[in-house]
């Protein structure tokens, strides 16, 4: 007796399957670098309180587009090997009209550049400053 093997999605149901494929969709790079530029930036760092998102949206990570329950689980995303790769592909500087013009051979190709992409601080850190207190207050 054969046994044939079961199918996950039926062939069907094209609602599933659009379900299915699009559940983890992630912000592609190059949203992810336009939301690095300065201004951009500070409003999605220093956004108001949302309860509908983790975290009541207070901690945020730019490059990876997500938000985190608490400071301490941010810290932890940094260290982590999805936050490096996320990194280690945005260095690399998005492509280009020119970039695509010289790829059709009106142009001589140039490689892509490089850039330095540095972690974000997390919240309520000044980059290991302590604050000084006044003693005459």
């Amino acid at each position: 007796m054969v046994y044939s093997r079961k199918k996950k999605q039926s062939s069907g149901d094209t609602n599933l399957n659009k379900k299915y494929k699009t559940k983890r969709r992630v912000k592609d790079l190059d949203e992810i670098n336009a939301d690095l530029k300065e201004d951009k930036a500070k409003v999605l760092l220093n956004q108001e309180v949302d309860f509908d998102k983790p975290g009541n949206a207070q901690f945020y990570c730019l490059h990876c587009a997500r938000y985190f329950i608490t400071s301490q689980a941010l810290k932890e995303h940094f260290t982590t090997k999805v936050h490096k790769r996320r990194m280690k592909a945005l260095e690399e500087e998005p492509y280009t009209i020119e970039d695509s013009e010289r790829a059709a051979g009106q142009g001589s190709w140039k490689p892509p550049l490089k850039r330095k992409i540095a972690t974000q601080q997390p919240l309520g850190e000044d980059s290991g400053k302590k604050q000084k207190t006044d003693p005459s207050c």
